[in-house]
């Protein structure tokens, strides 16, 4: 028995429900989520050996799901969708799916390539991909943000902010920019909205360990300084 960690990101619960048996006689240890959002959250709070993913889900569908988590994961994912059309899976790829398999398909062909995929996951990481400021640090491989040997708990949207402040310390970054990289280009609502969520990370940072990361720059925006 294998015991690694299976989600299966799949809002047909016929279909889930029958991977989830098949996978658990195989050995797997099988979690489910029939939402691209909510499959998103748990991918990312979450430690998996490999998702299974739809690519047509309500909320947010696969294809971004599979383009978020690639910002921070290099998890294992086979993509499923029940469209054969050689764009989809082209797309999948390219964003970076490991394997895409349209249905319906055969079971015995889904655990065989689950096999495929697991075996290319090195054993040991060589690299690890970890951002910091001063002794502040976020490992995005792994989703964590520590200051010194303490560990920080951060929302999926305060982990993004923190990244992205991460990632241009030094530098002011205006409202606007925030929104856009960190909320997205489509988001149509108020600016204070990273006002609100500067206040959540310094509470949690700058407050917490009485060190000053984030700087308001009146007038204009912010900026995380590595001293």
């Amino acid at each position: 028995m294998s015991g690694q960690k299976i989600l299966i990101i799949e809002d047909e619960i016929k279909i889930a429900r029958f991977l989830e048996l098949e996978l658990t006689y195989e050995g797997y240890s099988v979690y489910q989520c029939h939402d691209g959002r909510e499959g998103l959250d748990k991918a990312l709070n979450e430690t998996f050996d490999i998702i299974i993913l739809d690519v047509m889900l309500p909320s947010l569908n696969g294809l971004e799901v599979l383009r978020r988590l690639r910002q921070v994961s290099a998890v294992p994912i086979i993509m499923l969708t029940a469209k054969d059309e050689i764009m989809d899976k082209v797309m999948g790829l390219d964003i970076g799916a490991d394997d895409y398999m349209t249905k319906p398909f055969a079971i015995e062909e889904l655990l065989a390539r689950i096999r495929t995929a697991l075996k290319k996951v090195p054993v040991f990481k060589e690299i690890t991909n970890i951002l910091s400021a001063g002794e502040l640090s976020i490992d995005l491989d792994a989703h964590m943000v520590s200051f010194k040997n303490s560990s920080i708990e951060l929302t999926k949207t305060e982990f993004d902010l923190l990244k992205y402040l991460i990632e241009n310390k030094n530098i002011v970054l205006t409202r606007n920019k925030i929104i856009d990289i960190v909320w997205g280009y489509e988001y149509m609502g108020d600016t204070n909205v990273v006002d609100v969520y500067i206040r959540y990370l310094r509470s949690k940072i700058d407050d917490r360990f009485n060190k000053k990361f984030i700087y308001t720059i009146r007038g204009v925006g912010y900026l995380l300084k590595d001293e």
